[in-house]
């Protein structure tokens, strides 16, 4: 392998060692606010945290040695996570609203949400920049949850600050439902490629 491939390969590695950090924290929070809460979609958010995380050491895995077998090894289990995880928060969200189930928003809550969605953002920037050098599908696909990650923390952020604004109750399980258009839009892609 060449030293400027090997380079790209230590930062894919960082990239995913920072993400995985930031996840690991960011589940043991959003385990604490979705409880206090009682938040459909922090309690999301906090699973697509696990699936991160999941994802994160799939790919730091699979950038230590890279094969096609590898690859889609990492690609099949990132696919079944983001499967597992839209199913759940599907009946969750439509319990709760069915239910009526009023969350209680949190600045906790809107404090972590809107500093992942920074992080998370620029992660994924360097994500796609890494995986497009390294030609890695893996770090790519894995940019892109890292990406959607950003975005639902996006969502939820603006659920719960509905929420805790207007008293709109319904915006909390709405954005653990769009949490749950991603998840499937995000496995639909990896498996049909």
């Amino acid at each position: 392998m060449t030293d400027p491939a090997m380079k790209l390969r230590r930062s894919g590695i960082a990239l995913e060692i920072v993400t995985l950090g930031w996840n690991v924290v960011g589940v043991v929070l959003l385990a604490i606010l979705a409880y206090q809460s009682a938040s459909v979609a922090l309690l999301g958010f906090g699973l697509d945290s696990l699936i991160e995380i999941g994802a994160s050491t799939v790919v730091i895995w699979e950038l230590t040695d890279t094969s096609p077998s590898r690859q889609r090894v990492a690609l099949r289990l990132i696919g079944w996570a983001f499967i597992l995880l839209a199913l759940y928060l599907l009946v969750q969200a439509v319990m709760a609203l069915v239910l009526g189930h009023h969350a209680t928003p949190l600045i906790g809550g809107i404090t972590w949400t809107g500093a992942t969605a920074l992080a998370m953002f620029t992660l994924a920037w360097g994500k796609w920049v890494v995986g497009k050098r390294l030609d890695n599908p893996a770090l790519l696909t894995e940019g892109r949850v890292t990406l959607i990650d950003g975005i639902l923390a996006t969502s939820v952020l603006l659920g719960i600050l509905l929420n805790y604004t207007f008293g709109w109750w319904w915006a909390d399980p709405v954005a653990g439902l769009i949490i749950v258009f991603y998840a499937a839009r995000e496995a639909i892609h990896i498996f049909r490629a």
